[in-house]
């Protein structure tokens, strides 16, 4: 049934859209090649996802496969709204036609108005619209990193640490990766920031550790700032999207991306904590496993803290940001900064600083890019590194943060 409800929505959208075209031009070739091409598309998604592999998980083909369903489906979508209100339009007319001409004038006539070319223009030049946002979101909005920096002001931030740089990075999803060049651009992007510490929170692969074999000689160039690198895991990292043939095989790739973690030199903190020291101070750096609203719940804050003063300044890395809304932000330990990333801003949205600042995905998760304050406590949502699912972006772009910690009250 719901095959029959998923086709029966997609063909009754290819109908309104070759109406569309259809009265735009009457060449029958461009007509025939707007049928084939979008007969190609349908037929290559479905040879490519009817052949999924749960036991391999998402690949390059199956990241193609959408982004050339998206890239056909979303304009299609944004014709249909407009042939479909002047389709409301035409029965109206026709209704009325009808009685007119039924009791007062008793004649037969066309009572259904023909389609306006005009419409069917409009419809196409705004659906353009988002078919250029999207082709360009897959050939370069994947790659067009962006350094967002934050200055954070905090009254019992110790001395030592004003000042104090954070580089955050998050969601690498190796994976999806298919431009050496463009990852190497960002790692050389990273390392100008010479920052005082290096974070990553969580989802270095899309399912399976192997998929970082290729890039862990790109990514170990990653500097190790003065007071270190360090990493925490995401919901991605547990190969729970993939089928097992056992679960030992299961615990040992989960060991393997564990062991990623060492190989390009970041310490993995998995529940735990620790200290970083400067001057004669200190900071607490507490990092917990996956807790998730809707996802893996194998992070425990508690134990994470276990070693830390109740009193001490905190940065945590927690990959979900809704650990922050449901535990975090409300715990009876202060937790100053927690940084996390998990939701890339969905890909897409429109962000204008000052402005605008919209995405789908805001309707999923209360914090879903950039910073927040409540409580006297703030959150940090990175719109990721790489990406997922759909390969591109659209106005949400690939992010590496930089944040700034600053003692004092903030200036007015």
């Amino acid at each position: 049934m719901r095959w029959l409800i998923l086709i029966s929505l997609y063909l009754l959208i290819e109908i309104y859209a070759y109406q569309a075209i259809k009265t735009i031009t009457r060449n029958y070739w461009i007509q025939i090649l707007y049928l084939a091409i979008s007969v190609i598309i349908v037929a290559y998604a479905i040879y490519i996802f009817a052949n999924y592999d749960r036991s391999v998980g998402p690949t390059k083909y199956t990241l193609r496969a959408s982004g050339l369903l998206l890239l056909t489906l979303v304009p299609k979508l944004i014709m249909v709204l407009f042939m479909f209100g002047e389709d409301i339009i035409r029965v109206c007319v026709a209704g009325y036609t009808y009685l007119t001409n039924t009791f007062f004038e008793g004649q037969a006539t066309q009572y259904l108005p023909d389609r306006r070319k005009f419409v069917s223009q409009i419809a196409l030049g705004i659906a353009a619209i988002p078919f250029a946002g999207l082709l360009h979101g897959i050939w370069k909005g994947k790659y067009n990193f962006q350094v967002i920096k934050h200055t954070l002001f905090f009254e019992d931030l110790p001395e030592s640490f004003d000042g104090f740089k954070v580089t955050q990075i998050s969601d690498i999803h190796s994976g999806s990766f298919d431009d050496s060049n463009k990852i190497e651009y960002a790692v050389d992007l990273i390392n100008a920031q010479e920052s005082d510490l290096l974070l990553f929170t969580g989802d270095i692969v899309n399912t399976v550790a192997a998929e970082m074999d290729a890039w862990i000689p790109t990514f170990k160039k990653l500097k190790t700032p003065t007071y270190g690198k360090y990493s925490v895991l995401g919901n991605h990292d547990y190969g729970e999207y993939v089928t097992w043939d056992n679960e030992a095989d299961k615990r040992a790739n989960f060991e393997a991306i564990k062991d990623v973690h060492k190989k390009i030199d970041f310490k993995l903190l998995l529940n735990d904590s620790t200290y970083i020291e400067k001057d004669g101070s200190r900071i607490a750096l507490v990092g917990v496993e996956n807790w998730g609203h809707n996802f893996k719940k194998a992070g425990d804050l508690d134990v994470a803290s276990k070693t830390i003063k109740s009193d001490d300044f905190k940065i945590l890395m927690s990959h979900d940001p809704s650990h922050w809304e449901y535990e975090v932000k409300n715990h009876t330990d202060h937790y100053h900064l927690t940084l996390s990333g998990h939701t890339h801003g969905f890909q897409f949205g429109i962000e204008i600083p000052g402005w605008i600042k919209w995405s789908p995905v805001q309707y999923v998760y209360k914090q879903w890019a950039g910073i927040y304050s409540e409580t006297g406590r703030y959150l940090n949502v990175n719109r990721g590194f790489g990406y997922h699912a759909f390969p591109g972006r659209v106005g949400i772009w690939p992010e590496v943060t930089v944040i700034e910690l600053r003692k004092g009250a903030k200036p007015v």
